[in-house]
Parts: C-alpha cells; structure tokens; sequence
C-alpha cells in the first residue's frame, strides 16, 4: 500500500478543523467525513483513508471525552459496554463484507438514517436524564454497540452517528450524556483498529497526525457549543448533518453503480 509523496498539507489542515469541531458538536468521531474527504481531497486510497481516519480520531476523542467529562456528561460504564461490544462485533462486520451486497447496506442504512431523522424531531432529550444501567439495559446497551461493531466493519463508518442517536431515543440519555459516552467509547476502538490498520500498512502516519492534531483545535469548541444550545436546536442541527451524511452515502452508491456497469 502506498502513500503520498507529496501530501496536501492545507487540505489535511482544513479536514482536520471542520472534523474536530463536528466531533464535538455531534459526539462523532469524525470518520464518517474524514474518510471521503481524504478520499476526495487529499487523494488517499479508500483503504488508507480509512485506517488514518481511525487514528486522527484518537486525540480528538480524548479532547472531546475531557471536554464532556469537565461538564459531567461521560458516563464511564456506558461507555464500556459499547466499545465492548463495538470490538467484538467489527471482526464479524469485515467477515461479512464479502458476503452481502455493500450496496444493499448502504441503501438499508440510509432508510435507518431518515427513520432516525424523523425521530429527532419527534423525541426532544431531556439535559437531566441519565441511563439507568441495570441487568436488563446493560445487555441490550452491549447488544447496541455489538450491532455498530458490525456496521463498521461492513461500511466503514464510525459508531457516534448511530449510537448518539440510539441512546437518546431508546434509552432516555440527555443527549450531551450520549455525546460524550459515545466519543469515550471511540478512544478503544480507535486502538484496537489503529493496531491492525498498522500492522497491515493501512495508515499514512503523518497525514493522520496533522488532521488528528488540527482537529484538537476545534473539538473543545463543538462540544461547548452543543451544552450551550438547546436540545430541540441540537437534534435540528444534529438531523441536518444526518441529512448530509445520507446526501453522501448516496453519491457513493451512485458512483458504485457506474463503475459495475458494463463498459463504464
């Protein structure tokens, strides 16, 4: 696998700021727009973009997990439970990868992300409520991050635009709560993927630096930005950028469905 000589270090800069701020706005872990913004605009490899998103992630995860935490919204076993089953459910993802149709999931995901946009208009979270984590939730919290495990082994994508989401609407979190669980939950997987990205030569290194430092930059400022609006005005925003991500998903199966034609 081979990387670029000559690196746009402007691009990797400008990917960086934005991702960081809307890592900690959203409680993402910014994958689902660094990998085609390498793609697009730093001119990686889908693969390679894919393993130096993961590890720009991990210094902005833990800026934005200490920017949550000094506000009291990380919730520690929450967080536990999901990476837990995150890790163990990404390996059956990649398994899975070469027996369905990638294009099929992306077009099932996308009818999971307007379900979930309609929704954010319809449940408002509430800034005081906590998940209560009992012998009943804690599986199904487990089960949760299990199934966004295997989302991202299949479609490469980060847990926080599925798992945010999730634990306001099924289990009553204050969406700051899910924010900062959700960007503690990435510091392991992150790891976890990063060593194996490494170890199969899937990362350009210092491209991962620049947009996971510049990124630091900006998190901080997401996520004082999402305690100081309100929570109907954070899932509006919240459903545009859900909009956004659906916008691109589809472009993609467009493109995929060019290139498979015959004499494309």
């Amino acid at each position: 696998m081979s990387t670029p000589t000559r690196r746009p270090w402007l691009w990797l800069i400008a990917i960086g700021l934005v991702a960081g701020f809307m890592s900690g706005m959203f409680g993402v872990g910014g994958g689902i727009l660094i990998v085609p913004a390498l793609i697009y605009l730093a001119r990686l490899e889908p693969r390679l973009a894919a393993g130096t998103s993961l590890l720009a992630i991990f210094p902005v995860a833990i800026v934005g997990v200490t920017t949550y935490g000094i506000g009291g919204h990380v919730d520690v076993l929450l967080a536990l439970l999901l990476a837990v089953g995150s890790i163990l459910g990404a390996p059956l993802g990649s398994w899975l990868l070469s027996k369905v149709s990638r294009t099929a999931l992306q077009l099932a995901f996308i009818a999971f992300m307007l379900v979930v946009i309609v929704s954010l208009f319809i449940v408002i979270p509430s800034r005081d409520a906590e998940v209560d984590i009992t012998w009943v939730t804690g599986p199904l919290i487990f089960l949760l991050g299990f199934i966004v495990g295997i989302m991202s082994g299949l479609l490469g994508i980060g847990g926080g635009v599925v798992i945010v989401p999730m634990l306001v609407l099924l289990f009553g979190s204050s969406d700051l709560i899910a924010k900062g669980s959700s960007l503690l939950m990435m510091i392991g997987t992150s790891i976890s993927g990063t060593i194996s990205n490494i170890l199969r030569k899937n990362v350009d290194v210092p491209s991962a630096i620049v947009v996971g430092v510049c990124a630091c930059f900006t998190t901080t400022l997401g996520a004082i930005v999402a305690a100081a609006v309100s929570p109907l005005a954070a899932n509006i925003a919240f459903a545009v950028f859900l909009v956004l991500i659906v916008i691109r998903m589809l472009v993609d199966v467009i493109n995929q469905n060019r290139r498979t034609k015959p004499g494309a």
